[in-house]
């Protein structure tokens, strides 16, 4: 009994003495890194903190090496970001440098995305690039940098927001939700580990988008203009999933069934071309079909008619591999009969939804207020109570 109070205490202290008042915000002279894309959202956030007195720097990230795909760089997108990064640099007077991380990309995103849709499962590397890479890798290369004697203050364009929360007389990091909910990527950012969140920044968690556009105009940021990004990364914009996969992945052709009367309507190439929940796109068919259930083993896509189909909804859905943000210390409510009563999103383009999470086992239960539709296993599931985010988990197939 005496070591394990005696334990506790030491963890405690251990605890305070990185987590203490100095280290809660950063302070003049304070070494901080804006992680920028390119975007107008990083570069205002690179301005937003020029004026602050700090030691601030920029990283560029290349996390997609296009020579693996057409063996030359020239062209690329990436090159015309690490352009806009340098003019936004140089209009604000602080140091830029780019960072190579596309081995550590292909090994811990692209590498374990690519094993899930060949099991015909539907990830979500975007989800996993912020936890292993821009919050991993990143933050690693950044403590090892000569130039930088302690791990320094991250800072990226997200809309997300962070305050700090005494648990047991220690403060602990908060990722919550931003003032522009549509924009809100804490969905994306849920999987950081606590001791990445104590050291990130999140400038524009108080501003809403079209703010951020104005101050760019007004500012004369060169990426002021510039449009949104959108799609996976190493997909790009230009170019479709299932051309950029079937460089990849051979076709697996198979047959497309209607769920309702067992009559194949259709063939596919292969089950990673389709997410629970999206349009099946059969030609000849009169109406609109859905793709409802993935039958991996038999290699057989699924569909039901119409978006309103009772096979598209579910009551509940299961997690594994769960992390808590806050990882020793899961909500107890978790345990009561009743469960943890909260609000899940399984989409980034979803509103939050009322539920109930249950520890079953080795796993996590939630059980929505109302049934759901399009429950994609290997999507991500986040958790939130009010606007804080708690972590997330993989959703597995559990029929």
């Amino acid at each position: 009994m005496f070591r394990q109070c005696r334990f506790s205490r030491l963890q405690k202290l251990q605890t305070r003495s990185h987590y203490d008042s100095r280290t809660l915000v950063p302070r003049k002279g304070d070494k901080v890194v804006v992680a920028m894309s390119g975007g107008v959202d990083s570069s205002v956030t690179a301005k937003l903190l020029a004026n602050e007195g700090y030691d601030l720097s920029a990283v560029f990230m290349r996390n997609w090496d296009t020579r693996d795909e057409f063996g030359s760089d020239h062209g690329c997108e990436w090159e015309k970001d690490w352009e806009d990064v340098r003019r936004v640099c140089g209009v604000l007077d602080i140091p830029c440098k780019m960072v190579d991380l596309s081995r550590e990309y292909w090994t811990r995103v692209f590498e374990p995305s690519l094993k899930f849709w060949e099991s015909g499962i539907t990830p979500n590397p975007d989800v996993w690039c912020n936890k292993e890479v821009k919050f991993g890798a990143l933050l690693d290369h950044l403590s090892d940098d000569p130039g930088l004697s302690n791990t320094p203050w991250l800072a990226t364009g997200h809309y997300a927001s962070k305050d700090w929360k005494y648990h047991k007389d220690v403060p602990r990091p908060r990722l919550l939700r931003p003032r522009d909910i549509k924009k809100d990527q804490t969905y994306y950012l849920s999987s950081i580990p606590e001791r990445s969140l104590s050291r990130a920044l999140f400038p524009l968690g108080s501003l809403k988008k079209s703010e951020v556009r104005e101050l760019a105009t007004k500012w004369n940021l060169p990426t002021a203009a510039r449009q949104e990004s959108m799609g996976i990364c190493f997909v790009g914009e230009k170019r479709k999933f299932h051309d950029f996969i079937s460089q990849y992945i051979p076709p697996k052709p198979g047959p497309i069934i209607d769920l309702e009367t067992g009559v194949q309507v259709g063939e596919h190439a292969g089950p990673w071309n389709f997410t629970i929940g999206q349009g099946a796109k059969v030609k000849g068919l009169k109406e609109k079909t859905f793709v409802v259930k993935k039958d991996i083993p038999r290699n057989i896509i699924y569909v039901v008619p119409g978006t309103d189909h009772p096979a598209l909804y579910a009551q509940s859905l299961t997690i594994h591999d769960w992390t808590w943000i806050w990882a020793d210390n899961p909500p107890i409510e978790l345990m009561h009969p009743g469960g943890l009563k909260a609000r899940v999103k399984f989409r980034h383009v979803m509103s939050d939804i009322g539920c109930s999470v249950y520890s079953d086992n080795d796993r996590i239960r939630i059980d929505f207020n109302e049934p759901q539709k399009a429950i994609a296993p290997g999507q991500v599931a986040t958790v939130y109570t009010e606007d804080w985010c708690l972590g997330c988990g993989t959703i597995v197939d559990d029929a």
